[in-house]
């Protein structure tokens, strides 16, 4: 049996590794743009040097898994062609391409490992007084405007979204907005119409000086399931049944961002348990046995601000907020093990 995986991130690295354990005649082949699997859930630590982000990709895959560098540019009919013209045969591919940035020009996107290193440099080069603006007001802006503010206590740091930190609720998102104080982080709650040279537009007229406008805002998916000619949603991710395979083809699984599971939104919590279970309907498959439906459920969501404070909310299996939540220390070191987690399980192709 020929396994392709597009894309290593946790997804697609779990997928790989847990169908080498689980099904031992498959001939599995990952196919990356780089060479690396990146931790994308740090890429903010990656911004201001707090943490490596980047592990070969050679030591997060099982022996036997062939990986390839390079960029696909269809998959389907039984085949992944890749943009220099070569193509891959598979029996079964998955696709877990993730989400992207499309960032305002002016800006520099955090949400990919490019834009991450660029805002390190950028950032670096910033003289004490200058002025960092993050724009977007999710977790991963929250997350980034805390770890440059306290990284660089030295510059000024602004945080602007249409609604700073509604991740979260009740006192849960009061702790998120008096962590960012804390800080010394700005909060504006606004949205950016344009970012010039030194500057950064309000859609409510006001501007304000900047000398390093990062974008921190993931909105959507790549299109390559679009191109391929697979059924996708409105947003472009790839249309699924209930056992996460293409509607369209069933020799082809999506997991993870760039799948249109009901009710999912993106995140590392989900993209790894849908990987996995993916992995155990083709195992199952493999050995002539009814596959499972998926079931989407959320337990908790959190966001660090800074390394040695966070918040933490618990939710119902729907994702609706709960009032409980934690703080301080505890949920950082709660966020931190979840974040080793991510890495462990796609090494190890554990997940549930």
């Amino acid at each position: 049996m020929k396994v392709v995986v597009v894309g290593a991130g946790y997804a697609g690295t779990l997928a790989a590794n847990r169908i080498a354990k689980k099904v031992k005649t498959a001939e599995i082949t990952v196919i990356n743009p780089r060479p690396d699997f990146v931790e994308r859930v740090r890429l903010h630590q990656q911004v201001v040097g707090t943490a490596a982000v980047a592990t070969p990709l050679a030591s997060m895959l099982r022996d036997g898994i062939a990986a390839l560098v390079g960029t696909v540019d269809k998959i389907g009919d039984g085949s992944v062609v890749l943009d220099d013209g070569a193509s891959v045969g598979f029996d079964y591919a998955f696709l877990a391409v993730g989400s992207t940035v499309r960032p305002m020009p002016g800006t520099v996107p955090v949400g990919t490992w490019e834009g991450a290193e660029r805002a390190r440099a950028a950032l670096a080069a910033l003289p004490a007084g200058s002025t960092v603006t993050v724009i977007g007001g999710g977790s991963t802006g929250v997350e980034t405007a805390a770890e440059v503010a306290e990284a660089r206590p030295d510059l000024q740091v602004r945080i602007i979204g249409s609604s700073v930190g509604r991740d979260f609720s009740h006192r849960a998102f009061r702790r998120v907005r008096s962590g960012l104080e804390r800080l010394r982080v700005s909060v504006v709650d606004d949205g950016v119409t344009e970012v010039t040279d030194g500057a950064v537009h309000l859609r409510s007229g006001a501007e304000f000086a900047s000398d390093l406008a990062l974008w921190a805002i993931v909105s959507g998916v790549p299109d390559l399931a679009a191109r391929s000619g697979l059924e996708v949603d409105a947003e472009g991710r790839a249309l699924v049944d209930p056992y996460l395979r293409s509607v369209g083809d069933e020799r082809i699984f999506a997991v993870g961002d760039c799948a249109a599971v009901p009710g999912a939104r993106f995140a590392c919590a989900l993209a790894t348990p849908q990987a996995a279970h993916a992995a155990n309907t083709l195992a199952r498959l493999s050995e002539g046995r009814t596959p499972e439906p998926y079931s989407l459920r959320y337990v908790a969501r959190a966001v660090t601000l800074g390394r040695r404070d966070a918040v933490g909310q618990f939710t119902r299996t729907d994702d609706s907020l709960r009032r409980a939540y934690f703080t301080g220390r505890t949920a950082a070191v709660v966020k931190e093990l979840a974040s080793r987690g991510g890495q462990y399980g796609a090494r190890t192709g554990t997940g549930a």
